[in-house]
């Protein structure tokens, strides 16, 4: 045994943390990599496509249109206890072509007669599967309309502006989702 000396403190490495070591963190530099790595290239994605049309802005109509005849148009409206209004399109499409169309996307242009730009409303081509007790829609994804096949549909538009002629306004098919 060693003598004790006064003036020195006992050393015991039973209550003393161990150093830490010290290592590189290549796990969270290697994700902050890969997210950067994606970042960017969703970046360069994006700005090839450009900004996405506005849903108000006349678009061009879908390839596949000239086989996807509209007709029958019939429009009627509804009025909520609320005051609010319905404005309702209905037709029918058929398929000309070969391909299953399992989505169609339209603008619908209400014309004025006070010479400013018209109303464009651009959303989903919904087909009537049930007439009663109500007329019901769903996508046309929920039932395709297959080459030589025709179908019902219906569009609803909640805001029509005042200054809107009355008349059936245009409906033009800007996009078709098929396979």
């Amino acid at each position: 045994m060693q003598p004790l000396d006064p003036d020195t403190k006992p050393s015991s490495t039973l209550f003393t943390d161990p150093a830490p070591a010290r290592s590189f963190p290549t796990a969270a530099v290697a994700i902050a990599a890969v997210a950067v790595i994606i970042l960017v290239a969703a970046l360069v994605l994006l700005e090839r496509r450009g900004p996405a049309p506005s849903p108000h802005t006349l678009q061009p109509t879908a390839a596949y249109a000239s086989s996807l005849p509209v007709s029958n148009l019939q429009m009627s409206e509804s009025t909520s206890m609320s005051g609010g209004k319905q404005t309702y399109i209905e037709g029918h499409i058929a398929n000309h072509g070969t391909q299953t169309v399992t989505g169609i996307t339209v603008q619908v242009v209400f014309a004025n007669d006070t010479h400013m730009a018209p109303q464009i409303e651009t959303g989903p081509l919904n087909l009537i599967y049930m007439r009663q007790p109500y007329v019901d829609t769903r996508p046309v994804s929920a039932s395709p309309i297959a080459p030589g096949a025709e179908a019902d549909f219906r569009l609803i538009f909640d805001d029509v502006s005042d200054n809107w002629n009355q008349q059936l306004p245009e409906i033009r098919i800007t996009q078709v989702e098929s396979h």
